[in-house]
């Protein structure tokens, strides 16, 4: 018997809007009670966005505001520099 093979899910950069593994990415999350945090385990409650960890592509992403607008909140300066040291950007 074969062992059984897990699918990997996938989730889209709103950077550059590519399909990749979700263990890759970086998740930003807006909490139910309207907090905007980094999520490193991507597990948290509430509204998620994913970016590559790729410096080019959250500039993208800001650039275009997709992160706000996909997450329906101004996101703070904080957690933009936050996810810049994470990403090594």
């Amino acid at each position: 018997m074969a062992p059984k093979v897990r699918k990997v899910p996938l989730r889209r950069c709103v950077g550059c809007d590519a399909n990749r593994p979700k263990r890759e990415l970086v998740r930003i999350v807006r909490t139910p009670e309207g907090a905007l945090e980094m999520d490193p385990q991507g597990k948290r409650p509430g509204r998620g966005v994913y970016v590559c960890p790729d410096p080019a592509c959250l500039e993208a992403a800001l650039r275009g505001r997709r992160i706000e607008r996909a997450l329906e909140a101004a996101v703070p300066p904080s957690l933009i520099a936050a996810v810049r040291e994470r990403i090594g950007g």
